[in-house]
């Protein structure tokens, strides 16, 4: 799907960008409303002199700062909209799915539903051909992973030329009690994002497709020592291909 080369429309997210000192900048995001008032360190800019503008253009507050203003990407939304739990973030999500060569059109199973980050990704990845099914076992996460879906999913409607698909299934429930739901689904691949994804494997893998990719995501090497001392010694029927730190470096290039 392409952006519409029409202006932004009252609904859609615009993402405002103000440069700060030692050439930092900050990003503001909102959803526009024809009362509202995008409020930044730079002053007041009204929604209602959003709308109606073309994306990529150089606005003014009140206070006279400059706001370049456009669209924003789906990392930028994750990065900025509502959280509860820590997110995975996009450096990660794109590693993981590289290893698991989600294709448009599979099924894949995510445990931690969080803040919906790794779902709006997985999500994008499967397309309207494709189904995730996405495991929380927290009341407030599972709430927020779908409001932050059915946001990024109503504001690409209004500034996009074809829909968002709509193809998670965000359950509540222990994914580790899930083992009458996981007999008649057979998964391309699975992501896990929890506290304990050991508890998880018995009753997942059987699920999962000949030759299928689990990924886990954890945040400490004591938890991926537990991890495969769970595989080995319950004899699970997994194969450990690799464990990776992805790092990310931000350069700032300036004039002599």
């Amino acid at each position: 799907a392409g952006a519409r080369p029409g202006p932004f429309r009252a609904g859609e997210l615009a993402l405002a960008e103000v440069r700060r000192k030692h050439n930092t900048t900050l990003k503001l995001l909102c959803r526009l409303a024809a009362g509202s008032v995008l409020a930044g360190p730079g002053g007041l800019l009204p929604h209602r002199d959003i709308i109606g503008q073309l994306p990529g253009q150089v606005l003014r507050t009140s206070a006279g700062a400059r706001l370049l203003v456009r669209r924003p990407s789906l990392e930028e939304y994750v990065l900025l909209m509502p959280r509860g739990p820590t997110i995975a973030y996009p450096k990660d999500i794109s590693a993981m799915l590289m290893m698991t060569d989600i294709h448009p059109g599979d099924t894949v199973l995510e445990t931690g539903s969080g803040s919906g980050a790794m779902s709006l990704f997985l999500s994008r990845a499967v397309g309207p051909k494709g189904r995730v099914i996405s495991y929380e076992i927290r009341d407030d996460h599972h709430n927020l992973a779908k409001k932050n879906y059915r946001h990024w999913r109503a504001a690409w409607e209004i500034g996009h030329m074809e829909e968002w698909p709509d193809n998670v299934d965000f359950i509540l429930r222990d994914i580790s009690t899930a083992a009458a739901d996981m007999k008649s689904i057979t998964l391309d691949a699975i992501v896990l994002d929890m506290l304990n994804p050991q508890s998880a494997l018995p009753v997942v893998h059987p699920s999962l497709k000949q030759g299928g990719v689990c990924a886990v995501y954890l945040a400490n090497i004591t938890q991926v020592i537990d991890l495969l001392d769970r595989i080995r010694t319950c004899k699970l029927p997994f194969l450990c291909e690799r464990i990776i730190e992805v790092t990310h470096r931000n350069w700032l290039v300036l004039p002599a």
